[in-house]
């Protein structure tokens, strides 16, 4: 059962299939008997696709963990049971981008109706996390972003904290950045459905790095107490036109 491919290729329908019956079935006896499912047809594509990525990332910001290991860029199923005595087992599975634990970050998301992908900003302020403070300073540069690099209602507003909180679909900057100033933590996130074949396809890998490259502008103002040199130094490397 173990997967033989060296490159992403895409997710397998199979992954899904995993997810929904670890849904239905979410106990440690269970996932022992299904390990192979696991590693097979979510952890072996998931390292693909960070192996795949990883390059572009290298390019875009060196200070991006692109390392396909757990702890680093892939999250584990199992739980800390010292501090949930719920299901043992989360049903999702996170590939995720970012400097260290609980930074700002790029992600991608698969639970059992498919994947999303957006990025990831932390507001509550403390050491190497800038959004709160350039969000209020920059606060116009960072609305005219959105329309600039065309990300204006394309993606959908979450607060997040225990779980996610849908507050505007299609979110536009230029309405509702007031508010996402005073949420703690933010998604802005795109969702890709179980029969879109871009989910099965090695395109999902171009799809997601133009993705991160039109956010890449707004996530310098989440790692920088300078953005505006970062944000001229990506625009002189990459250009406008993501």
């Amino acid at each position: 059962m173990k997967s033989e491919s060296t490159v992403f290729d895409g997710f397998s329908t199979d992954a899904f299939k995993f997810l929904k019956d670890l849904e239905k079935n979410n106990s440690v006896q269970w996932f022992a008997k299904n390990r192979n499912r696991y590693e097979s047809y979510i952890v072996a594509p998931a390292k693909l696709f960070v192996e795949s990525i990883g390059q572009f990332f290298n390019q875009l910001n060196p200070s991006i963990r692109t390392a396909p290991k757990f702890n680093e860029t892939l999250m584990r199923m199992n739980k800390d049971m010292r501090f949930n005595k719920g299901e043992p087992y989360r049903t999702f599975f996170l590939i995720h981008f970012g400097r260290f634990k609980m930074d700002s970050e790029f992600y991608v998301y698969l639970d059992k109706n498919g994947i999303s992908y957006g990025i990831f900003f932390n507001n509550s302020g403390g050491d190497n996390l800038y959004f709160k403070k350039n969000s209020e300073k920059y606060s116009d540069e960072i609305t005219a972003l959105f329309s600039k690099y065309k990300i204006d209602g394309k993606y959908n507003l979450f607060s997040f904290e225990k779980d996610p909180c849908l507050l505007h679909p299609k979110f536009r900057a230029d309405k509702y950045f007031e508010e996402v100033k005073k949420l703690k933590f933010i998604l802005l996130e795109k969702a890709v459905d179980l029969e879109d074949k871009l989910i099965y396809s090695p395109n999902l890998i171009t799809k997601s790095i133009k993705a991160f490259s039109a956010l890449y502008p707004i996530y310098c103002f989440a790692i920088s107490p300078n953005p505006l040199k970062l944000l001229n130094d990506f625009e002189e490397n990459f250009g406008t036109a993501v």
